[in-house]
């Protein structure tokens, strides 16, 4: 890919801790259901060289602890990964502690994120993801369950500010977090009201580091470009940055996000189209090898489509065929009869992605009334199936 060179830039940082794993440079890509599975983090890490952190979409513990086909084929690890990076998502303290215990007895995983920043309602309804910390008991007990499960495995958790502007839990949960043995914690500059809209809030990411001065802390949220992790690390005093939806449709941002904490000159990918499609085709080659089936793997493709032609002039009719091709030739065929010289477009770096709020969260009945009664949280609460 061309590389031009951009105003050099000093590293910022120089690794990661995460218990007995060393990120180096501190770029961790997020969880997202749907899209981290493994052939994209193989894409990812292939464009970073192997460096960072890469983990799993969301597992849901009751689902893992049952063996559900679906999940089992979801912790698959490509034989490269390493260290092998789960989330999961759990309710029920005794659940989790059964699904980390299974992780670590079974060699699953090197590594375990909890989930408590999901803001979609399947999630939240049911007092999980972002909506748990609020119940600071509950969360207390799940931390405890985990870390006790997972012996010589670090856990890690990742959240939101808080449920609202009215709910703030991120200090709370991030001393909780300290006081029971986690790792690091990852902190989405947002509330779950607010989605995906608005600007993620990096002054709490500040506050929580100073707060939690013992445990590194991470920052996620409105980090689209290399530059803007540095930024992120420079402004807050993060210790790494968690990369989520400004790699859609580019896996070579974390080529970007290593060469900028490293500080080699900012030379940053700026593929022709050409070099998009060959992405693309690779993309959808890997997927279909994961699942075992072409046209399965080109059908899971097709959500991706978009993302990676943002900003290239694609007419509609074409993006619609290129979104509903069900074979590799069906797809290779289509991306050639593209212009497939137009230069890497401008404004292509910036937000991408879900990017809209919501401004209302789906709770249980009664979930905000006292934050300490916790009565009515069991396991029927679990998610019964993972991803998306």
């Amino acid at each position: 890919m061309s590389t031009p060179t951009i105003t050099p830039a000093s590293a910022v940082s120089t690794a990661l801790r995460i218990g007995p794993h060393t990120v180096q440079p501190p770029v961790v890509l997020a969880p997202m259901a749907g899209i981290t599975n493994a052939p994209f983090r193989t894409l990812c890490r292939e464009f970073s060289g192997g460096k960072g952190l890469f983990v799993s979409e969301m597992i849901t513990t009751r689902a893992l602890v049952e063996r559900n086909e679906k999940t089992m084929q979801l912790i698959r690890f490509d034989a490269s990964e390493t260290p092998r990076s789960i989330q999961l998502y759990g309710v029920d303290p005794a659940t989790v502690g059964k699904a980390v215990r299974m992780i670590a007895e079974e060699g699953l995983a090197d590594h375990i994120d909890l989930n408590f920043g999901c803001p979609v309602p399947k999630v939240t309804r049911k007092g999980g993801g972002s909506a748990l910390p609020y119940k600071r008991p509950l969360l207390r007990a799940i931390l405890r369950e985990a870390v006790a499960g997972a012996g010589d495995l670090p856990v890690t958790m990742k959240m939101r500010k808080g449920i609202d502007d009215d709910h703030i839990t991120f200090l709370d949960a991030g001393r909780i977090a300290v006081e029971e043995g986690v790792t690091a914690i990852a902190l989405h500059g947002r509330t779950a009201a607010q989605h995906y809209g608005g600007t993620a809030d990096w002054d709490a990411i500040a506050r929580l580091k100073e707060h939690v001065p013992e445990i590194p802390v991470l920052g996620n949220g409105d980090i689209w470009s290399a530059d803007d992790a540095l930024r992120m690390v420079r402004e807050t005093g993060c210790d790494g940055v968690v990369v989520g939806r400004g790699c859609l449709g580019r896996p070579w941002l974390f080529a970007d996000l290593v060469a900028a904490f490293e500080g080699r000159g900012g030379q940053y990918a700026r593929p022709a189209l050409r070099e998009v499609a060959a992405v693309m085709v690779r993309h959808a080659t890997l997927l279909g090898e994961w699942i075992g089936d072409e046209a399965r793997g080109v059908i899971d493709f097709r959500k991706h489509v978009a993302w990676y032609l943002k900003g290239f002039a694609v007419g509609s009719e074409m993006r619609r065929r290129l979104a509903v091709t069900s074979s590799l030739s069906e797809l290779a065929e289509g991306l050639e009869e593209l212009e497939l010289d137009q230069p890497w477009p401008v404004g292509a770096d910036g937000p991408r992605g879900r990017t809209s709020g919501n401004g209302r969260v789906v709770l249980p009945d009664g979930w905000l009334k006292d934050p300490y009664d916790c009565a009515g949280v069991s396991e029927d609460a679990e998610l019964d199936t993972s991803g998306g």
